[in-house]
């Protein structure tokens, strides 16, 4: 596709993309005609929307229910002092919109749930799992499998964080964690540390993976976890496959509509 297509306003803002052979003009108007669907604008939503919005992914969708609170200012780097105890995804659509107006932001603040899930994740391309409970995690992979839809998947706990890429047909979630951890296994996020630079570095990679998914290039976090551990400052890989007996993506599959029961009785998409 060419680069006369793009105007010379966004010639001059993505030319470091334009000027790399992996991307280039034809991956620009990837991402320019993409639509992606950021759920949970907290910890791993921001580095995810702002390099995103940077990239110029054409439509951001960000969902989250919560406020912003003084406690988030440590690690969300998305929102500020303006924002607090107003709406997430309108703070962080504030500061999209500020880094570049091309990009379309629709926003959505509700909990995303058995109800809605469908409807809302069926709308975009590519789906980031930034949530924060192991029942938002099962519920966003089972409606992606469900659609058909790639889902970038991060989680962080204290000084260590995980990613991976779930493509429907190639393993989902459940492959990885057939079942939650018990009752009390693990504290809630508000009762645990977070090392504050954490999740920028674990967010990042889902925005690279997530640009990755849309223009085509590179080897992405497919069946396999990148493991990170900010202390050591390591990072290695985990291999997985899909799991034949998996309820959801196996050769048998039971899960055909979503509940949000479907994990013990923790709260979902919090």
């Amino acid at each position: 596709m060419a680069g006369s297509s793009l105007t010379s306003e966004q010639r001059q803002r993505y030319a470091r993309h334009l000027a790399l052979t992996e991307i280039g003009p034809a991956g620009q108007q990837r991402l320019m005609r993409a639509r992606v669907l950021v759920v949970g604008v907290g910890a791993l939503g921001s580095p995810v929307a702002l390099y995103l919005a940077a990239a110029g992914v054409g439509t951001l969708g960000l969902a989250d229910h919560d406020r912003v609170r003084l406690s988030n200012l440590q690690r969300q780097v998305i929102h500020s002092m303006e924002g607090l105890d107003q709406s997430k995804v309108d703070g962080a659509a504030r500061t999209v919109s500020a880094l570049n107006p091309d990009v379309t932001v629709e926003t959505f603040a509700e909990t995303v749930n058995a109800h809605n899930a469908m409807e809302l994740l069926g709308a975009f391309d590519v789906i980031v799992d930034g949530t924060d409970s192991f029942a938002a995690r099962y519920l966003l992979s089972d409606a992606a499998y469900l659609l058909r839809k790639p889902l970038v998947h991060g989680s962080i706990f204290r000084i260590e964080g995980q990613v991976t890429v779930f493509i429907p047909g190639r393993g989902c979630y459940r492959c990885l964690y057939p079942e939650p951890p018990p009752p009390g296994a693990i504290e809630e996020s508000e009762q645990v540390g977070v090392l504050a630079a954490l999740p920028g570095i674990v967010g990042t990679i889902q925005a690279a993976e997530t640009i990755k998914l849309i223009t085509g290039v590179g080897d992405g976090l497919v069946n396999r976890v990148l493991l990170h551990d900010t202390m050591a400052m390591t990072f290695h890989e985990v291999r997985y496959r899909r799991n034949r007996a998996c309820p959801v993506c196996g050769d048998r599959p039971t899960v055909h509509q979503l509940a949000d029961d479907a994990v013990r009785g923790v709260e979902v998409a919090r």
